[in-house]
């Protein structure tokens, strides 16, 4: 199906139409696909940026505002989903050096049976957590979400996935003192 009227696109885009939905990846794939490469310089990747803005689109379709154009709505969604994209693979740089190092650490210093008495009370400390700011902080630390994954996945604020990750790490940290900081940072628990 041809959409002459944009209009009647974003209408039938936000009530689900799947046919609208065909016609955004056959008019739009190409064109953020180029520019998604054009950040990138890797196709690969530049492919999982361009699915996963389109997949969000998707997903977040009712909230598609019929007065602003779809294009630049995906041209800032594949910039938001590259910065995303380097962001992480920053940070997940940093982080595995910092595992790496601490886990050293543990490893020289306590044996496996202290290391287990550790996790066992790390464990007890999350459970302990307030509910929302549990639920935040899992999302975070399990489940690898971003803080704006988390905020639109629980329809919050950023400030407040910020506010409740900071907070769990205070509880946790002065219920837990110095000695549990190394295994606390590298504390994934199991669900």
């Amino acid at each position: 199906m041809i959409y002459n009227n944009y209009s009647l696109f974003i209408k039938g885009l936000k009530k689900g139409d799947e046919k609208a939905y065909e016609f955004l990846i056959d008019n739009y794939y190409r064109k953020i696909y180029a520019y998604a490469v054009s950040l990138i310089n890797d196709k690969t990747i530049a492919e999982d940026i361009v699915q996963n803005v389109l997949l969000k689109t998707w997903q977040y379709r009712k909230k598609l505002d019929a007065s602003l154009s779809i294009q630049s709505f995906l041209y800032k969604s594949v910039y938001n989903e590259f910065v995303n994209t380097y962001q992480k693979s920053k940070a997940t740089t940093y982080l595995h050096y910092k595992y790496l190092e601490n886990l050293e650490e543990i490893t020289t210093s306590v044996d496996d049976n202290k290391i287990e008495y550790f996790f066992k009370i790390v464990t007890k400390e999350i459970e302990k957590l307030p509910p929302k700011c549990k639920n935040i902080f899992m999302l975070s630390k399990v489940d690898g979400l971003t803080n704006i994954e988390i905020a639109e996945y629980l329809d919050i604020s950023i400030k407040t996935v910020e506010a409740q990750i900071t907070k769990a790490y205070c509880v946790l940290r002065g219920k837990l003192g110095d000695q549990y900081k190394s295994v606390l940072f590298i504390y994934i628990p199991k669900k």
